[in-house]
């Protein structure tokens, strides 16, 4: 009964008025940066196989700017064989008498295969080899999903047994990618010391600096421009995060360098992460987007606090609706928004909020790393976080396609059901109807806005009818194009269940589903007149849907 008053209540309220946005391309807000460009995953290994490098080519190909890809595990010892939530690259050993052996095959297969394609990393350094841990026993773990996630932390998540040896390895691994790489693409690269130290670091805060420095040390010995930050801390606004940012901006500012005995050490940019917290409620998902957004408003908070940061670059080193991509919907049925549309809308509505708390904050917000990938070899639509199953895209992937349409400056825009930016920080979107929003940019001959029709519940309720109103077009005729996530658009998920949600598909069907999980358009551009520059069109939105018009003049 509970469930299908919800239904009733929030489809009368919904329905009542139809809701509006309104666009004003004379009013720019802000540059169109690409924030969204930024990816990442647990799994180095699954980089150069069969699917992964498919993905990697498609999201080069979606974004007008190279994508910067962080994955952890860079420096974790084994023979490359992946497996979920592990890596290795083997790229430090030491021989019989203690001495460095340094290998770097299957780092240079990783990075090889973002340089070909034109992306960049976002070099994550970490984590402990297992000849330099000082506790490296277990090292291997055999985490599965379903299991304590603390399994996972072993033998690599330890402090060095010695920091020269440590340093000495960074140092070799900055110039080797100078040696290969040349030195302005090396320069163009960001990179950051180890992943969530209040949870993946088994020493103390004074050990993780001391790591730190000798690790910024080294790499700026190796390339004096290099670029490297930190903290990626997770759970920002919580008061452990909040000591661990605090701190680490007292030790780069005001301690004893562990290396060179001077004050303060190098620090180029600032990287937190921010997770939303789904569960099941009455029988359905319940999203809260809100939790992600304190995260975020809490490391922006923090930034623009301290003078000598607001002009670093900003990079939410993790940003996702939850924390553990490679737990699926079997084992966390809270995950089960992650093969459909929910997803989609989700990642549209909150990319939005975060581009307004940069605004808000005036500080340099470069980007948030989607920490969503591919998982090699594993079942169709498990219900990963991931942004393609098999080779086939997901219909979240196809907001990042719409991302890469936007150029120009944003634009303001204005929605009567768009939930206002303090109460989705607040408390996500709970009332009785949905967050009907929108992000615009205008280029020089063209517009785009994207809308949502989004809402923490997943219960399914009719389309909703938006009037849609743009002005200040500078010109008589435009043609414009409606792209649309729906479940008859852009949705592999839908057209797989339609066959039978089979687990072993045939050529046959794969094409289709690999066609069914591109964008796709409502319908053929359209012709249509401006009254004295301003535009007006209606479109039906289903539940969870994204459309993006492209107006070109």
């Amino acid at each position: 009964m509970k469930h299908l008053f919800l239904a009733l209540f929030i489809c009368s309220v919904a329905s009542a008025q139809s809701p509006t946005i309104q666009v004003d391309l004379k009013k720019e807000v802000g540059a169109m940066k690409p924030v969204w460009a930024w990816f990442g995953y647990d799994e180095p290994n699954y980089t150069y196989m069969k699917d992964g490098k498919k993905l990697l080519s498609e999201i080069a190909a979606l974004s007008p700017v190279p994508v910067y890809v962080r994955a952890h595990s860079l420096l974790v010892t084994g023979d490359g064989t992946p497996a979920l939530k592990w890596g290795s690259t083997n790229a430090y050993t030491e021989d019989a008498n203690g001495n460095p052996v340094y290998s770097w095959r299957i780092i240079d297969s990783i990075f090889d295969t973002y340089i070909q394609r034109g992306m960049k990393p976002l070099a994550q350094i970490g984590f402990m080899p297992e000849a330099l841990s000082t506790n490296p026993q277990p090292y291997k773990h055999d985490w599965k999903p379903g299991d304590p996630y603390f399994k996972i932390i072993t033998g690599w998540a330890y402090p060095p047994k010695d920091y020269n040896k440590w340093a000495e390895l960074i140092y070799q691994w900055v110039k080797h990618s100078v040696e290969r790489y040349g030195q302005k693409e090396v320069e163009s690269w960001y990179w950051e010391l180890w992943n969530e130290p209040n949870g993946y670091w088994k020493g103390t805060k004074e050990e993780f600096f001391k790591l730190y420095d000798y690790t910024a040390d080294a790499a700026k010995r190796a390339l004096p421009t290099a670029k490297i930050g930190g903290i990626n801390i997770a759970g920002t606004a919580g008061k452990g995060a909040q000591e661990w940012l605090h701190a680490f901006v007292k030790h780069c500012y005001s301690d004893t360098n562990y290396v060179t005995k001077k004050i303060g050490s190098p620090v180029d940019a600032i990287l937190f992460h921010a997770k939303g917290s789904p569960r099941v409620v009455n029988g359905h998902v319940q999203m809260n987007m809100g939790t992600q957004l304190r995260d975020i408003n809490a490391g922006f908070k923090f930034v623009a606090s301290y003078p000598q940061l607001k002009h670093l670059p900003i990079i939410i080193g993790e940003s996702d609706p939850e924390g553990c991509a490679a737990c699926g919907m079997h084992t966390n049925p809270e995950n089960a928004y992650r093969n459909g549309t929910m997803f989609s809308s989700y990642t549209a509505a909150s990319f939005a909020r975060k581009y307004l708390l940069a605004d808000s904050f005036k500080i340099n917000f470069l980007g948030a790393v989607s920490w969503a990938f591919e998982f090699e070899n594993q079942p169709w639509f498990y219900g990963f976080r991931d942004l393609a199953t098999n080779g086939v895209d997901k219909p979240v992937l196809n907001v990042f396609r719409m991302f890469g349409m936007m150029k120009g400056n944003r634009v303001l825009l204005q929605g009567s059901q768009m939930y206002d930016l303090k109460t989705m920080v607040d408390s996500s979107v709970r009332k009785s109807y949905n967050d009907v929003g929108g992000l615009a940019a205008k280029d020089k001959r063209s517009a785009t806005v994207m809308i949502w029709n989004y809402h923490d519940n997943d219960v399914q309720q009719p389309a909703l009818p938006v009037r849609v109103t743009v002005d200040g077009v500078p010109a008589t005729n435009v043609t414009v194009t409606e792209y649309r996530i729906d479940n008859e658009h852009s949705n592999s998920y839908e057209v797989w269940k339609k066959m039978g949600s089979p687990q072993n598909p045939t050529k046959e069907q794969i094409a289709v589903l690999e066609k069914a999980g591109q964008l796709k358009t409502t319908g053929q551009p359209k012709k249509l007149k401006t009254t004295n520059g301003v535009l007006t069109m209606n479109i039906s939105l289903p539940q969870q849907g994204v459309s993006l018009l492209k107006l070109d003049w």
